[in-house]
């Protein structure tokens, strides 16, 4: 499965439809009819606003007239009265004309807000319904970016398209059929023209700085994700004295996007340029015949002043257009990005009306499970074995052996490719995912914590649990004693990914919270791995004391964590090549008893190598 990505040429007027109409349902709520009150009031004071911007200019015009000595026929200048109603009504006009715009704007943004709190929480649950082979294929930083600029799409189009767009279409038609009324075709004809250049300009070098944008879009998230990689790596950085190196890397992406940054602000300042040149054409164009008209007597200084605000008032919201139509434009890009997440397919998902799984005693069994990440590479090959209720089996064999995806296929987080994984009975691919997942309790070889508190990470396996059963659980896990030595105890913060604790303390925080999710099903994989020998064992007796009537699956790698198990299965490429207890296999003499003796060596020396660090009369004493 490849990421999802846009296509760095010109987005297509079929995906721009495509993802306008997947907005309707945020714009108009079927389930919220206040908001949709709220629309519906919305656009009235938006057209009530615009009304009132059109009005000004013809208040003002009367206002001028009013103003200008008229001649008598003896050349006398006569001077009116001061038009104080028609003052009065012009700035009424101006005020009412941003009020109703105002009013307008506070009415919609709890529309828009809900619609991107909507649009950020649908696609948060639908990247959490996807498979594991996704997450695994992506970076995370990409991914949050892309849902961050997808929902700062939605905002800005949601407010533009209705209030900037319609809006100065609405005004433009008024102002058209106005100045057709009052004089020639030949003003509303210019002002036609005009509009009409200024937007194919726009639209022509826009299209281009879309492109541009992208590129700034795709060197971001380069970055992005790289500077992230890089600071959930802290350690292995510092360990390879690599911070040049990561440095070289950030620096790659940054300049990949100052170089179309700078590239995106030329072409700005040439559609700024562009526009003032079309725009002033336009203007002088209509200026002049207005001139000759008031020199000629067919039209007033009013109404000079009158085609001048018109133009002034035209040429505002043409400049807001041609920003807006660009940032839609690269909201859409960033729009059609997010969506595309949401049209992703999880590989594993729960079939229609599927039924819970019902855990009698917890009886797993894997029945001829073949699996493969690749098709051309297979993994597990016909795996048959059986965890009986109350019972433990441990899985152990070398690295790459398939012992980790055991796991992963009981969690479901794949589909085995052939034969069928059950839990008394029922096929795990034929029941509801998540009581599947609520049966089965895992304790990974990689455990990685929230940026939480100790609390908070060891309540995480039921997070509606009790302060008092999550210390039971610490205690179990024997990690209650240190908690409760630290300055803050469970308020400690862990750091990301847990950084501030040793991998044996947080394995324990896993340990402690799988424990207080007391599922049915226990899945260890090298649970154990980062413990000392003392701790082990006394995590040993809890996990036994606990999983006493539990069905407990094992993955190890050392196998002095697994002499006590019910069965012990030997897996090699794929296949199980021995099983049975630890004396049996011992008495096999085969690849299970190379394996103890390997690692009863490398025991041994690690014990006679730690001996030779301490002091003589130390060592002396220990052995007498």
């Amino acid at each position: 499965m490849r990421p999802t990505t846009i296509d760095s040429g010109e987005v297509k007027l079929s995906g721009q439809l495509k993802t306008l109409r997947r907005l309707l349902p945020y714009l108009w709520p079927a389930d919220r009819g206040d908001l949709r009150l709220r629309v519906l009031i919305a656009v009235i004071l938006m057209i009530a606003a615009k009304g009132a911007t059109v009005v000004v200019p013809l208040i003002l015009r009367e206002a001028v007239n009013a103003l200008t000595p008229a001649e008598t026929a003896a050349g006398v200048a006569v001077v009116l009265a001061v038009p104080l109603g028609l003052l009065i009504a012009y700035g009424a006009a101006r005020v009412l004309s941003i009020g109703f715009a105002e009013l307008r704007d506070a009415l919609f943004a709890r529309v828009a807000q809900h619609a991107i709190r909507r649009v950020a929480l649908e696609t948060f649950q639908h990247l959490h319904r996807l498979s594991l082979r996704f997450h695994l294929d992506r970076q995370t930083g990409g991914l949050s970016r892309a849902v961050e600029r997808g929902t700062k799409g939605i905002e800005f189009l949601l407010t533009f398209i209705l209030f900037s767009i319609v809006p100065t279409l609405i005004e433009i038609l008024m102002v058209v059929v106005i100045l057709w009324a009052l004089f020639d075709w030949r003003f509303p004809a210019i002002t036609v023209v005009t509009i009409a250049a200024y937007v194919w300009l726009t639209f022509r070098i826009t299209e281009w700085r879309i492109a541009l944008r992208r590129q700034m879009n795709e060197a971001d998230s380069t970055a992005n994700t790289k500077a992230i990689d890089s600071l959930l790596n802290f350690e292995t950085v510092k360990y390879f004295g690599n911070e040049a190196h990561e440095a070289r890397r950030y620096d790659s992406g940054l300049r990949s996007y100052e170089t179309a940054a700078v590239r995106s602000r030329q072409s700005l300042s040439l559609l700024n340029v562009g526009q003032a040149l079309v725009i002033a054409l336009g203007v002088t164009a209509i200026m002049v015949m207005t001139a000759y008209g008031v020199v000629s007597g067919a039209m007033t200084v009013g109404d000079f002043v009158m085609v001048n605000a018109y133009l002034i008032q035209i040429a505002m919201p043409l400049n807001l257009l041609g920003t807006v139509y660009r940032e839609i434009k690269q909201s859409l890009v960033d729009m059609e990005v997010m969506f595309g997440l949401l049209d992703v397919a999880p590989d594993v998902t729960t079939p229609p009306d599927a039924p819970a799984l019902r855990v009698e005693g917890g009886r797993v069994a894997f029945e001829g499970v073949s699996f493969g990440y690749d098709p051309r590479r297979p993994i597990l090959k016909g795996l048959d074995f059986e965890v009986a209720p109350g019972k433990t089996v441990a899985i152990v064999g070398a690295s790459g052996a398939g012992k980790s995806t055991i796991g992963r296929l009981l969690f479901r987080f794949y589909d085995v490719t052939a034969g069928r994984i059950a839990i008394d009975g029922q096929d795990i691919r034929d029941v509801d995912l998540e009581s599947l997942r609520g049966a089965i309790g895992v304790v990974p070889q990689d455990t990685v914590l929230f940026n939480d508190t100790v609390g908070y990470n060891i309540a995480y396996g039921r997070p509606e649990a009790d302060e008092a059963e999550i210390v039971e659980a610490a205690r179990l896990a024997r990690i209650h004693d240190f908690v409760s030595g630290l300055p803050d105890g469970y308020e400690t913060t862990v750091g990301e990914r847990g950084l501030k604790l040793s991998g044996g303390e947080k394995q324990r925080v896993a340990i402690a919270r799988t424990l207080l999710k007391a599922p049915r099903i226990f899945l260890f994989d090298e649970a154990t791995s980062s413990l000392d020998s003392k701790t082990e064992r006394e995590i040993q007796a809890s996990l036994g004391e606990v999983s006493r009537e539990r069905s407990t699956l094992v993955i190890a790698h050392r196998l002095s964590t697994v002499v006590e198990a019910d069965q012990i299965l030997v897996l090699e490429a794929g296949e199980i090549v021995e099983r049975g207890r630890h004396a049996e296999l011992l008495a096999l003499d085969g690849r299970y008893a190379v394996m103890w003796q390997r690692q009863q060596a490398e025991q041994a020396k690690l014990e006679q190598d730690d001996d030779s660090e301490r002091p003589l009369e130390v060592v002396g004493k220990a052995r007498g």
